[in-house]
């Protein structure tokens, strides 16, 4: 195992690179730049900008030259700081793009980790329900539910929720992390926190148990329908036994696929949803950063979203050990 781990983190590095290289070139044949928007944003107040400093402007965000051996240059500067986990400073926000993602990361990661846990909790126990009372009114009603879910927009949805317990029922603050009114600590700060960041995870386990309940009954059916599930079941063994023991833990081999893009998700933050509730998260200030072409921090962003892929994968691969013995990390 020692070995396959070596060899898929030299793999990783590999990717690492070429998604570097291509974040880095797209971003700077980007249409409109921050020092363009700047420079829109002095015009509109009536001063006029001199050529000058214009370029001194470029050359400080070190966006001078836009040549191609420009760009290279660029690139490999780019590189070697972010060997160094430096990723730049950021142009909005005028601080390191690593101190700003880690400032906002926290709000991001608790909406993102409760929501996992109880899609989990939800969302897997439907599906094998679901499974194991095929075509009957339980999976019809089950699977409806889940699609109605699925087909609904996250700005759509969240607005519905927000507008309904929130501004007319008023049982929880429609928007923001904190009440700025109040000096809360201890458990009453927990508490303000968990009213204000229900409604968000509300509709971000509602909107992701569809997925995960739909790929359970589908591994479900079929493992259902293997050689070994029904000499299982002529043996005798309860039909409980059966699937707890026998068929769930079979299906769990292709849900651990979908773990690769947990960890990203956990930290990339709910673009949309923290939109709609204006909450303090990464997704927000990332949303709000490429409006404004902040180009250190996009480049920052993506990579950091790019580096948990990367481990996100390679431990899905050694989670299928865990789940099947029969899997031995070889090659």
């Amino acid at each position: 195992m020692f070995k396959y781990i070596v060899k898929r983190l030299a793999l990783a590095i590999l990717i690492l690179l070429g998604v570097s290289l291509i974040i880095y070139v797209l971003i700077r044949c980007m249409p409109v730049s921050f020092i363009e928007g700047k420079i829109a944003e002095m015009n509109q107040g009536g001063a006029t900008i001199p050529e000058e400093t214009v370029e001194n402007m470029k050359k400080l965000y070190g966006l001078e030259d836009d040549s191609f051996m420009g760009i290279l240059k660029g690139y490999f500067n780019w590189l070697g700081k972010l060997v160094k986990f430096d990723f730049g400073t950021s142009f909005k926000y005028g601080a390191p793009v690593i101190d700003v993602i880690v400032d906002h990361m926290g709000v991001s990661f608790a909406v993102a980790l409760i929501a996992t846990v109880f899609e989990f909790m939800i969302a897997i126990p439907l599906g094998i329900t679901a499974a194991t009372h095929q075509y009957s009114v339980r999976d019809y009603i089950v699977t409806v539910a889940v699609m109605i879910g699925i087909s609904l927009p996250s700005f759509f949805f969240g607005q519905v929720l927000k507008d309904f317990l929130a501004n007319k029922l008023a049982l929880f603050p429609p928007s923001g992390l904190v009440d700025a009114t109040a000096s809360n600590t201890g458990l009453a700060l927990l508490g303000d926190y968990f009213m204000h960041m229900f409604i968000p995870i509300l509709t971000v386990v509602i909107l992701s148990i569809g997925g995960r309940m739909r790929m359970t009954r589908t591994n479900m059916l079929e493992v259902l329908n293997s050689d070994y599930i029904r000499t299982a079941r002529a043996k005798g063994l309860k039909e409980s036994v059966v699937i707890n023991k026998h068929a769930f833990r079979n299906t769990l081999i292709p849900l651990v696929t979908s773990l690769a893009g947990l960890l990203p998700s956990l930290f990339s933050g709910a673009i949309i949803t923290e939109q709609v509730f204006d909450l303090p998260g990464i997704g927000n200030v990332a949303f709000k950063a490429m409006m404004q072409a902040d180009i250190p921090f996009i480049m920052g962003y993506n990579m950091f979203l790019a580096l948990l892929s990367v481990m996100g994968v390679l431990l899905a691969d050694l989670m299928y050990v865990i789940v099947d013995p029969r899997v031995k990390l070889t090659k």
